[in-house]
């Protein structure tokens, strides 16, 4: 019963502590948990709510667990990479793009590009493409927020992050409870479920780069709702952003089983920025602030609904969620030469489900299963004419691709933790998939140009995940030491399998695999005052999909991800802590490809070898916090070829707030302190040095107010 035993962990409070041995099936049933020592928790407000009460979820009758806990992927306990960032973390940051928050903590590099626009890399290179699609899964509540076919490069800004209870970010290939896409990593947004405090939260901010932002949360014995609006009129020339997400959730009973059901919706406009052209061209103000493409555009469009129904089963603790999800987009796609429209929609139902038992008194068996049922649309044109030079007609005007593509993803697992002594557990787990596509073009089957439309066909693809893990705790004091095997795979994303270049052969894409091995140590020494968490890995991906420079497919790459990261948290006085982050990787390409450059052990493009990140916090009195933060991305080549680089940067933030009364809280952000001239991303493509520049020095004040 993994909430009995939630309900008996410390969860550090969230990862801070590991507890030993499992409980035996007599003693959960029938006894209360212990109260958890949050003294040296750095995430105190998973231990203690707004009240001053611990926040110790108890399995009984007529109460519910917290959010945190139902909807978290791995426990801290179990063997593996995994990192929270808490409430209060959320609250202070104050991210008004999710990259803010996400790259504090380790291995995690997210690019923005402009407004809400963003790629991700987590244990990799930032990747765009079917491979940034596909390869990090993203969920809300536990729930993922696309279809396996249709993943979304700027998935985040879909979530409700603004409000999150907790992000947790699991590194490397996820447990046997998540399948395809969840190749690298996944990213999961903890919404609030919590109800019955009758109370009202407000949280109004601006800045001097004219960006206005409300957080609003309304909760009461049976119901809580959120909204969050943003209005940003843009640094650079014509890239003003609007964007609004709503939140609600609610609780009840159907007969004997305990449900919550949640709305997340969102809509977004923006005018875009394009990247700025020439080398180093972000170290100049004028041209940073330029928009090279005013015509670009985004506009999307997302909702997603779930309800989890929760029940004893004799032996068994049931979890089942059905679950309903709808976005739509259309873009100008700025980067590309051509600077083509695309209309992309989708739409499912589906059901994810698990249950949970013990067998004896040393082994805990989990096995769930996921049916999800997708429609998707694509469609891109080009309205004017295009090429390199005279005659070029490889990107003829019109319709480019008009398609559908049907999927139906059906999955099974099964995790099986054995604890041979107090200390000592393996934990195996085992998934099977399958997906299957059925797709239907509009547009004329054929080569047009560049352009490969295929004939209308069905495809299916077979996947077999195993993970295996040991964990060791208290194997050094209070340290605890893991290792850890398991595999990712994908299923290609339907623009893999449709959107095809005039060199490929239509057939050709197969599932990407991830072999990841990693072994790693965590724990609190220097009587708790120093947490620290270290994880080394290797990994192995083949069949990679992903698009060169010059625009073509790549369809059968091989990449190697070597790394180690840490995370530490030091406790220096009563009032200063020292907390970072630090990464080191190393993404090589393991295959030759002439035609742009790319030789076996060439570094990848966009993989720093360093990131780090570094926060000192003082809070002198009760009412007073400030905080410096470092954050430092390293050098990293921007093409293939290993021929061109950026430098990296160093920014500097500063935050401060005072309580200037009971519930109400004025506060500052100073991001780039020192008004650094950087790029958030660099890149070196159809020959030329192309950049987003980083926002200038900028000020954010605001005043976050609590109503009984």
């Amino acid at each position: 019963m993994r909430k009995s035993l939630l309900s008996t962990s410390v969860l550090a409070c969230l990862f801070f502590s590991s507890t030993s041995g499992a409980l035996a099936q007599d003693q959960f049933e029938d006894s209360k948990p212990s109260e958890p020592d949050c003294a040296d928790a750095a995430f105190y407000e998973a231990c203690v709510d707004e009240e001053g009460n611990l926040n110790v979820p108890v399995i009984v009758a007529d109460e519910r667990l917290s959010g945190i806990y139902v909807n978290g992927d791995r426990l801290p306990e179990n063997p593996g990479a995994v990192s929270f960032a808490d409430r209060a973390q959320i609250e202070e940051t104050l991210a008004d793009h999710p990259a803010e928050i996400l790259n504090t903590l380790p291995g995690v590099n997210i690019h923005t590009n402009s407004g809400q626009e963003h790629l991700i890399a987590i244990r990799s290179p930032v990747l765009n493409g079917g491979a940034g699609q596909g390869s990090f899964l993203i969920l809300q509540n536990g729930v993922s927020t696309r279809s396996p076919a249709f993943g979304n490069v700027n998935s985040l800004f879909e979530t409700h992050h603004e409000i999150a209870d907790a992000i947790e970010v699991v590194r490397g290939p996820s447990s046997a409870a998540h399948g395809s896409n969840a190749v690298h990593g996944l990213v999961n947004i903890i919404l609030p479920q919590d109800m019955g405090y009758n109370r009202s939260r407000a949280t109004l901010s601006a800045s001097t780069l004219d960006r206005y932002r409300a957080d609003l949360i309304n909760e009461n014995d049976a119901f809580l709702g959120a909204l969050s609006v943003q209005h940003d009129a843009g640094w650079r020339d014509d890239t003003s952003v609007d964007q609004q997400k709503l939140y609600l959730s609610t609780e009840f009973d159907l007969g004997d089983w305990g449900a919550e059901a949640w709305l997340s919706a969102m809509n977004l406009n923006q005018e875009t920025g394009g990247f700025i052209q020439g080398f180093e061209a972000y170290e100049d103000e004028g041209v940073s602030e330029s928009n090279p493409n005013p015509e670009a555009f985004r506009d999307a469009q997302f909702a997603m609904a779930a309800v989890s129904f929760t029940n004893d089963l004799g032996q068994f603790d049931a979890d089942i969620k059905p679950y309903a999800r709808w976005q739509q987009m259309e873009f100008r796609q700025h980067f590309l030469p051509y600077k083509g429209y695309e209309e992309n929609s989708h739409h499912a139902v589906g059901v994810q489900g698990e249950a949970e038992t013990w067998l004896g008194d040393n082994a805990n068996f989990r096995i769930g299963g996921l049916v999800d049922l997708a429609s998707g649309d694509l469609l891109e044109t080009q309205p004017d004419a295009f090429g390199f030079f005279p005659g070029d007609s490889r990107f003829p005007e019109g319709v480019h691709y008009d398609y559908t593509v049907d999927t139906q993803a059906y999955a099974l697992w099964g995790e099986l933790d054995y604890s041979f002594t107090d200390d000592v557990r393996v934990l195996a787990g085992l998934r099977a998939e399958t997906h299957e596509f059925q797709y239907t073009t509009r547009a004329p089957a054929g080569v047009n140009g560049r352009f490969n439309v295929p004939e209308n066909r069905d495809d299916s693809f077979d996947l077999v995940t195993p993970k295996l893990g040991i964990i060791w705790d208290d194997a050094i004091g209070e340290v605890a030491i893991y290792a850890n095997y398991a595999r990712g795979q994908r299923a290609p994303q339907a623009s893999d399998l449709y959107r095809l270049q005039s060199l490929q052969t239509v057939g050709e894409v197969k599932s990407e695999t991830l072999d990841s091995v990693e072994i790693g140590a965590r724990g609190a020494v220097f009587d708790g005052r120093l947490y620290f968490d270290i994880a080394a890995y290797v990994m192995e991906k083949e069949n990679v999909f992903f698009r060169d420079s010059d625009g073509l497919n790549v369809i059968d790459g091989r990449t190697d991800h070597q790394g180690i990261e840490l995370q530490a948290n030091l406790e220096v006085t009563d009032t200063l802590t020292v907390s970072g982050t630090l990464s080191w990787a190393d993404h090589t390409y393991a295959f030759d490809r002439p035609a742009n450059g790319i030789v076996s052990g060439n570094q990848i493009d966009t993989a720093p070898e360093w990131l780090s990140d570094l926060r000192l916090a003082w809070q002198p009195t009760a009412r007073l916090s400030t905080s410096l933060g470092l954050e430092y991305v390293g050098e990293y080549f921007t093409d293939e070829a290993n021929s061109a680089m950026y430098d990296g940067h160093t920014l500097t933030n500063a935050r401060a707030s005072y309580e200037i009364r009971d519930e109400v809280e004025v506060f500052v952000i100073v991001r780039n302190l020192f008004d650094i001239r950087y790029a958030d991303r660099a890149d070196y493509a159809f020959g030329n040095h192309r950049y987003f520049p980083g926002e200038p020095m900028n000020a954010t004040f605001g005043v976050r107010a609590s109503l009984n």
